[in-house]
């Protein structure tokens, strides 16, 4: 019963993977393209957030524990950015 749950679990965690690669794809582009930087840094936050998603759902598949450590350490890098970025996008801001 217990094989039986965990091989639904890793297909549905499969699935959500190559689900989430068209938000990641789009992501990417409004983060080259974006008309402005708030909106690239808000393409950023969102990309550390899918690619979180991404290696939470990758250690379900494989069962491998180091794949949180990734994501940890993709959403404190992540976290980092976004508040160095703001504090930029607000001096930038007071220059102008």
């Amino acid at each position: 019963m217990i094989a039986l749950l965990d091989g639904i679990l890793s297909t549905f965690a499969a699935v959500m993977i190559m689900i989430l690669m068209i938000p990641l794809l789009l992501a990417a582009v409004r983060m080259a393209t974006g008309p402005g930087y708030a909106d690239r840094f808000i393409a950023l936050d969102m990309l550390t957030g899918i690619a979180v998603a991404i290696a939470a759902l990758t250690m379900i598949v494989t069962g491998r524990r180091e794949f949180l450590d990734v994501a940890f350490g993709i959403a404190l890098i992540g976290f980092l950015a976004t508040c160095s970025l703001s504090a930029l996008l607000e001096k930038k801001k007071e220059d102008l």
